[in-house]
């Protein structure tokens, strides 16, 4: 008789609301981890095809960075940061560097590109640090 007291007392009394409701949250969570997939995979099918690799492509990205870097570019709905010079120089060298390796090996077109780039950065980073 001591052991069957013992054993009632030893019994766990699961929940069974408790239990219901572990299960809808749990529902939950994957249905809204399922739609942050879908929507994910929706904005890069909205995105479109990416442009084609090539050496105006390469210079837009240095300039962009570069811009970014000056604050001369910002991002809409984001905080306005403080122009880093000394990233911004980064990137200018980075493209005065691409000028020099690729002198002679450029279209005529590219090394005008190329050129007034440069220049448009160098005025930029001199306005921004005057």
């Amino acid at each position: 008789m001591a052991e069957e007291k013992k054993k009632e007392e030893k019994k766990i009394i699961v929940d069974e609301d408790w239990k219901a409701e572990a299960q809808k949250e749990k529902e939950i969570l994957a249905a809204k981890e399922e739609a942050k997939k879908e929507k994910a995979q929706e904005e890069k099918q909205a995105r479109g095809p990416l442009p084609e690799g090539n050496f105006a492509a390469l210079i837009s990205t240095l300039t962009t960075q570069a811009l970014f870097a000056l604050g001369l570019l910002q991002i809409k709905g984001q905080e306005t940061k403080e122009p880093d010079l000394e990233l911004a120089k980064y990137h200018i060298d980075m493209l005065e560097t691409l000028q020099e390796k690729t002198k002679g090996n450029l279209t005529q077109e590219e090394d005008i590109v190329l050129a007034n780039t440069l220049n448009e950065l160098r005025m930029g980073y001199v306005k921004v640090a005057g």
